[in-house]
């Protein structure tokens, strides 16, 4: 029986995977911002005002695509935002809803836990880390699609 390889596309191909996008009131927010830098500028020239509006909004949205996570789980790995560890160290796996997931952000957050939290999704899911040479006990996340992600993780595909 020969082993699988591991850089095969099977392998590599996403069992899950979402952006975790900002929510619409917070890119009216960002229209919001841009606009309001008209005012910074009118005194000294209308023009002037309107080019830095339109400057801080390209800025703005640059910066928010920019920052946007993904959470990524393929056969071998699990990415979230800038953090990626192989599955086989992955433990147990729970979402967390609605008083759930705000308790999981606050009071019984653990400090040494890796955080990928957005304000705007409310669901969180929990992945604890079984490396023994890694001191993070587990790592929370937002996700928008809880149920989805615990089955993509938990599954033994």
């Amino acid at each position: 029986m020969s082993t699988p390889d591991h850089q095969s596309s099977a392998y590599l191909e996403p069992l899950y995977e979402e952006k975790l996008w900002p929510a619409l009131w917070i890119w009216a927010v960002a229209a919001c911002v841009a606009g309001a830098s008209v005012l910074v500028f009118a005194p000294i020239n209308i023009t002037t005002g309107i080019i830095a509006a339109i400057v801080v909004g390209i800025v703005l949205a640059v910066l928010l695509l920019l920052s946007t996570p993904r959470i990524r789980v393929t056969r071998m790995e699990l990415e979230v935002g800038r953090a990626r560890i192989e599955r086989r160290f992955v433990g147990g796996v729970e979402g967390f809803l609605d008083e759930a997931a705000t308790e999981q952000r606050g009071t019984a957050l653990n400090a040494l836990a890796f955080q990928c939290i957005r304000g705007w999704i409310s669901p969180v899911v929990r992945i604890e880390i079984t490396d023994e040479m890694d001191r993070t006990p587990y790592w929370i996340t937002s996700t928008r699609h809880p149920e989805k992600l615990v089955s993509a993780l938990t599954s033994k595909d």
